[in-house]
């Protein structure tokens, strides 16, 4: 059985990956975001932030206080749900002028 402890569940981003990171010399919630994709997923960060920080601070890399939270970024525009569900029209008919 595996022993592999995941900070972030959606993108599977385990502890040992973290640590490797750090290990390497990335210190920032932004660098280690970058090189594992911790915090990329479906929840932005909301579950694996927390774990993220704790990290860091066990290490001495940073204050708890003045960690700076990576920046999410939602799609690149907004899109309702009547957008997603409309039957879109039907071409015009190709031939001739009415």
């Amino acid at each position: 059985m595996s022993h592999r402890v995941f900070v972030c569940r959606c993108e599977d981003v385990t502890t040992h990956e973290i640590e490797d990171a750090l290990d390497r010399g990335l210190s920032t919630v932004e660098e280690i975001k970058r090189y594992t994709g911790l915090g990329t997923g479906p929840c932005q960060g909301k579950e694996c932030m927390c774990t993220l920080v704790g990290l860091l601070v066990s290490r001495g890399l940073a204050d708890a206080d003045a960690v700076q939270p990576f920046t999410a970024r939602p799609p690149a525009e907004a899109v309702t749900f009547g957008a997603l569900a409309a039957v879109p029209e039907s071409p015009p008919e190709k031939g001739g002028a009415s």
